[in-house]
């Protein structure tokens, strides 16, 4: 099944001819090369937003306060070969980490995919661009303000992190 219900048709493979599933469709995370691991993230810039927690209810609650390396622009990291030295809070995302996943966006291939969920129409790896991705407003793309700029982050917490 495909997002909404709808059966998604197999991808034709160009070389051998054949109908072929997509790998995020037929593969596992923990099956999946780091090439594929690595292509499931959809540029969003949501995981590079500073989150809040609830001490009482462990509720994860988003902000528009970014990590100061996220350009708004391109919703990447601007030094994305050495952000985990770089950014002291970024986490970097891998299959012994799955069963925390909980606290990525709701729209996150990782967390999608690891609670058997489909993946997004506007996704990249289906759309085969960013541009659907950032045409229905689930990139931070211009939406954010940096931590050096925000006095008190409870000021920021957005109620439906994708659609503000």
């Amino acid at each position: 099944m495909w997002w909404g219900g709808i059966t998604r048709p197999p991808v034709t493979d160009r070389k051998n001819s054949a109908m072929t599933t997509p790998f995020w469709e037929s593969k596992t995370l923990e099956q999946m090369t780091e090439a594929e691991w690595e292509s499931l993230c959809d540029g969003c810039g949501k995981c590079c937003l500073h989150k809040l927690m609830d001490e009482d209810s462990d509720e994860v609650y988003y902000t528009n306060v970014a990590c100061s390396w996220l350009n708004s622009k391109t919703c990447a990291c601007k030094d994305y070969p050495n952000r985990f030295e770089s950014g002291e809070e970024c986490l970097k995302l891998t299959r012994d980490k799955i069963d925390e996943f909980h606290w990525l966006p709701d729209t996150c291939a990782y967390r999608l995919l690891s609670q058997a969920e489909p993946l997004p129409q506007w996704h990249p790896l289906i759309t085969g661009s960013k541009a659907a991705m950032h045409a229905e407003g689930e990139s931070v793309r211009n939406k954010v303000v940096y931590e050096i700029d925000v006095v008190d982050w409870e000021d920021h917490i957005l109620n439906h992190p994708s659609r503000q």
